[in-house]
């Protein structure tokens, strides 16, 4: 099989809509690895939280770019990008499906599509940014995007730090506006991909949601947490799930009111990352209980 007719599986969806189960299921079958796009799974400090698969869910199948780095190190997605692109073009020497996986849609359409050419990270004023942030507000952030670049303020996701801060990062460095960055060019990849999204019945996604959220508390969520306190400003914890649970830790509110802002804000997520895919327009839409009880 040439170049041209290796096949990247991609399988996308919100969280808890059941991702790992199916790629390993599919894995199994057409024996090959998964890759992961989990752009917080990266990290080994960051277990309950990531909802990070065990041994036992892996089910034999090898997995990659889990555990792969420390909290402690800045990993980007051009960083990824490459890594991942490496770590293909050798998993295709010897396979012709790989599975790529993951709710976070940058890290997914950077190996898929590329990412554009962007000015480097500057520590010292994301730094400043992320410490704003904490004092301030995220509406701030996002009133000075409005002023300095009101054309991705209107596309951007104005509950999301991450982009936030790194728009303002790039406004702040370069003095052009971080739009002038974006120009959304698809790179030629040797490999074809296949774009699948996953989605459940609202309820049920929501049920499933709100029982992950019991169980990474009952699993010790909040013990996981609190040795992250050092680095609580970095971008993997200004995210659902360890957001949360700092200011449940600084005594700001009670574990009842840390519980429902679990639950809620996962919701929200999910629902921001469905939004996502659909503006994307390339994805086949399955329910996975149709793939799971499927003969393959």
């Amino acid at each position: 099989m040439s170049a041209s007719q290796k096949t990247l599986l991609v399988i996308a969806g919100p969280t808890a809509v059941g991702k790992t189960a199916l790629c390993v299921r599919l894995a199994q079958e057409l024996k090959t690895d998964v890759v992961s796009a989990d752009s917080r799974q990266f990290y080994r400090e960051l277990t309950i939280g990531t909802a990070k698969p065990s041994l036992e869910e892996m089910g034999g199948v090898r997995h990659h770019f889990i555990d792969s780095h420390s909290i402690a190190e800045t990993y980007t997605a051009g960083m990824y990008e490459a890594d991942c692109l490496r770590c293909l073009a050798e998993l295709f020497q010897k396979k012709d499906v790989v599975i790529l996986t993951g709710g976070s849609g940058l890290f997914l359409k950077v190996i898929t599509d590329g990412l554009d050419e962007m000015p480097p990270a500057v520590p010292e004023i994301r730094e400043a940014l992320q410490a704003w942030m904490q004092q301030d507000g995220l509406p701030a952030l996002v009133e000075e995007l409005r002023q300095s670049d009101p054309v991705y303020c209107e596309k951007v996701d104005k509950k999301n730090p991450q982009r936030i801060i790194r728009a303002l990062e790039v406004c702040r460095s370069t003095g052009q506006p971080y739009s002038d960055f974006r120009r959304g060019a698809k790179v030629a990849r040797p490999f074809q991909s296949l774009k699948i999204c996953l989605t459940r019945d609202r309820d049920e996604l929501y049920a499933r949601i709100d029982s992950r959220m019991d169980a990474m508390l009952a699993a010790g969520l909040i013990d996981e947490v609190r040795p992250l306190l050092p680095y609580r400003h970095h971008n993997p914890l200004q995210t659902v799930g360890y957001q949360e649970v700092f200011p449940y830790l600084d005594g700001l509110y009670d574990y009842a009111e840390l519980v429902r802002l679990l639950k809620r804000n996962s919701r929200r997520y999910a629902k921001r990352q469905l939004t996502w895919f659909r503006n994307q327009g390339d994805y086949e839409w399955i329910d996975p209980k149709s793939m799971l009880n499927a003969e393959l």
